[in-house]
């Protein structure tokens, strides 16, 4: 059985993969309601939106519906069950921290290439390929941040998500539209990228870049060296000058 609709040209995703990826969405959704003291209905609707957000959003905007995710018999089972074991076992679950974070960012990485293959799949422009496979990585994480009334993470400084899943997007599209390269290896490509860039940037301390004002900035830097320059100066940076 496959999740995914293994049409030429796509990766085909066995069930237990697409399964365990909404395993891991739902873990973190319901783990963030555990630690918020969310009672049960806070932390089932949650992991619904940790787990199956993404999906939704990805084939409301893709007019496939009903969504694959309610038109499936596991997909709500099986985020039902994870809820449960986040609700009763959060706090041994939270010494998993590293685990979660590198199947966390597995997860990112397929999710990217599922929402970006159907795109594909409709003839869908390129750039809509691109928000499509984005949307659908960080969709389930928008949805809960709202549920948690808080700045959505993904627009916030810090290590990749977002910009892991958009890069991602970008590579698929180039690498299996004009580039014209087998889908099925560069979607195992894309997945190991997005992981790698999520699971680094946490590891190694990387932010996602904030914005610069360009202008401003050369202004500065005009003004220091005309006034590095100013007769009576040895043209030296000031802070050479006041060790001089």
């Amino acid at each position: 059985m496959e999740i995914l609709a293994a049409a030429a040209g796509t990766l085909p995703v066995p069930a237990a993969v697409d399964l365990a990826a909404v395993v891991v969405g739902a873990l973190t959704g319901g783990l963030l309601a555990a630690r918020e003291g969310f009672a049960v209905s806070g932390v089932l609707l949650l992991a619904v939106s940790g787990g199956l957000g993404g999906g939704l959003i990805r084939d409301v905007l893709l007019g496939d519906l009903p969504p694959v995710a309610l038109t499936s018999t596991a997909y709500l089972p099986t985020v039902a069950v994870t809820a449960a074991v986040t609700f009763y076992f959060s706090g041994w679950l939270s010494r998993l921290t590293r685990l979660l974070v590198v199947l966390d960012a597995a997860t990112l990485g397929l999710f990217t290439v599922i929402g970006a293959q159907k795109a594909q799949l409709l003839g869908l422009p390129s750039a809509s390929v691109v928000f499509i496979g984005t949307l659908t990585a960080v969709g389930g994480a928008v949805i809960r941040d709202v549920l948690l009334a808080q700045r959505a993470d993904i627009v916030q400084p810090g290590p990749y998500n977002a910009v892991a899943a958009l890069l991602g997007a970008i590579a698929l599209t180039v690498l299996a539209g004009p580039a014209g390269l087998d889908p099925v290896p560069v979607a195992l490509l894309v997945i190991a990228l997005v992981a790698a860039l999520r699971v680094l940037s946490v590891w190694r301390g990387w932010a996602a870049p904030v914005a610069v004002d360009l202008p401003g900035r050369a202004r500065r830097r005009l003004l220091r060296v005309r006034a590095a320059r100013r007769p009576g100066t040895t043209g030296r940076p000031a802070r050479w000058r006041r060790r001089a």
